[in-house]
């Protein structure tokens, strides 16, 4: 799993937790590599984020998690969860 979190002593903590698989990707000639697919599908709470600490890389990977979220949840949900997924995964 990955798990990047803050803790603040006595006082709170975040943590987003994702678990992945590691997969083929790419050879060359340094070898084989992995990368890592996404199993936990679940919009992370932006209100966590302090926007003003984001590099424009790091926006658009959660851009593109939340992308792949929509995508591959939306078709499963409707009524209430399909309006909670969407405006949960609106890009920034």
């Amino acid at each position: 799993s990955i798990e990047p979190g803050v803790y603040r002593a006595g006082q709170w903590g975040v943590r987003i937790e994702n678990l992945v698989l590691n997969v083929a990707s790419d050879k060359n000639q340094f070898g084989d590599f992995l990368k890592f697919e996404t199993l936990t599908l679940c919009p992370i709470d932006r209100r966590c984020i302090d926007m003003s600490l984001l590099a424009q890389p790091e926006i658009d990977w959660l851009n593109g998690y939340h992308a792949e979220v929509r995508a591959r949840l939306l078709p499963l949900v409707d009524g209430a969860a399909r309006d909670w997924l969407l405006a949960n995964t609106e890009a920034l």
